[in-house]
């Protein structure tokens, strides 16, 4: 049985981080993400979670500059010790909150710097971060963005980063598998889901294009949800979108598409 949760990075952003827990519980979620919780301390994150009955099932490690346009720290040569502290910070949360994954962001290329010298230091890292995660039962992740809405990004597409994979060539280490950057990169859902399902440690889903919920795009939920629910996947399926109006009046897919037993 696959585990529903709701990003809370994203949605509920109508109110501050620490009221969005009440409002992910009072519509049936019991499970959330959030992308960088490192503003609040560890302990105001365990008692709220635990005021709600809810559980952390994923956080990222700290990106450095990354989401204010920079490269970020994960391949980045000169970094290196940057982005062991910053891995640091994110198992010491994880351990703490009992927080069974852990996504690492690659970043973007460096200005000047050769392509294959940021690739040989992101596949270092993910090296390092895979036996650290690992040793402390943590899951390592990595994700795929596409290049449209970040230039640069070191792993857009399912090809780069079955190639991570390998390079990496560490057992722990699983693919972050977002719909709506997999569907940027024209991607067919469902059966690039189905070729890769082994490699798959967690699903992220938006419609395309415009990051919003579902059915407000292209992408074909019904489908893609009735291929994951029959499938032998069953890790997190979380909501990661930009709510198009409120977000208490975006959840009209949850009815529609998890009613059903296999999804809770």
């Amino acid at each position: 049985m696959s585990k529903l949760a709701v990003n809370l990075s994203m949605l509920f952003t109508e109110v501050p981080l620490l009221q969005r827990f009440a409002l992910a519980k009072a519509h049936g979620f019991e499970h959330v993400e959030i992308q960088f919780p490192y503003e609040l301390s560890v302990a105001t994150l365990s008692q709220t979670l635990q005021q709600h009955q809810l559980s952390l099932c994923l956080i990222n490690v700290p990106a450095g500059d990354l989401m204010q346009g920079g490269c970020g720290l994960a391949g980045v040569p000169g970094r290196e010790a940057e982005f062991s502290a910053a891995l640091d910070l994110a198992i010491d949360y994880a351990t703490q909150l009992n927080v069974p994954s852990v996504n690492i962001l690659a970043g973007r290329q460096s200005e000047g710097v050769a392509l294959d010298a940021c690739l040989d230091t992101l596949y270092a890292n993910l090296r390092v971060a895979s036996e650290r995660l690992a040793r402390a039962q943590i899951q390592p992740l990595i994700e795929l963005i596409n290049g449209i809405n970040m230039p640069g990004f070191l792993l857009q597409t399912m090809a780069q980063g079955q190639h991570a994979l390998d390079q990496v060539q560490h057992p722990a280490l699983k693919l972050q598998y977002d719909c709506y950057h997999m569907a940027m990169m024209n991607e067919n859902l469902s059966q690039c889901f189905l070729d890769n399902l082994e490699q798959i440690g967690h699903i992220q889903f938006a419609d395309c294009p415009g990051r919003h919920q579902p059915d407000t795009g292209n992408i074909d939920f019904s489908d893609f949800f009735q291929t994951v629910i029959n499938s032998p996947y069953r890790g997190f399926i979380a909501a990661e979108y930009q709510p198009l109006g409120h977000t208490e009046q975006s959840f009209t897919w949850q009815s529609g598409y998890f009613s059903m037993p296999d999804v809770r």
